[in-house]
């Protein structure tokens, strides 16, 4: 992913996230308020976020042991939605 960022990064994210993995980031995770665009470095950003990356405007890209915990917190948490919505029925 993070490689595509570098390459495209107004890429939209459905070229590596699946649309429950983007409304997953898109309920847990707080838009910045000048964040208007969707793309994926807009995720990417997400992701690290859930890693722990605070994204301060002084810190540098997030690290590879940020966006590793991010993308596990993100499986795990897709994954609960997906179970659950099939035993609640939604």
């Amino acid at each position: 992913m993070t490689m595509l960022n570098r390459s495209a990064p107004d890429a939209p994210p459905t070229l590596a996230l699946t649309a429950t993995e983007i409304g997953v980031l898109d309920r847990l995770v707080n838009d910045k308020p000048k964040a208007r665009q969707k793309t994926l470095s807009h995720y990417l950003i997400k992701i690290a976020r859930l890693g722990g990356y605070l994204a301060r405007a002084s810190d540098p890209p997030p690290g590879n042991t940020v966006m590793w915990r991010g993308l596990s917190r993100l499986t795990d948490i897709a994954l609960g939605a997906m179970v659950g919505g099939e035993f609640v029925g939604n």
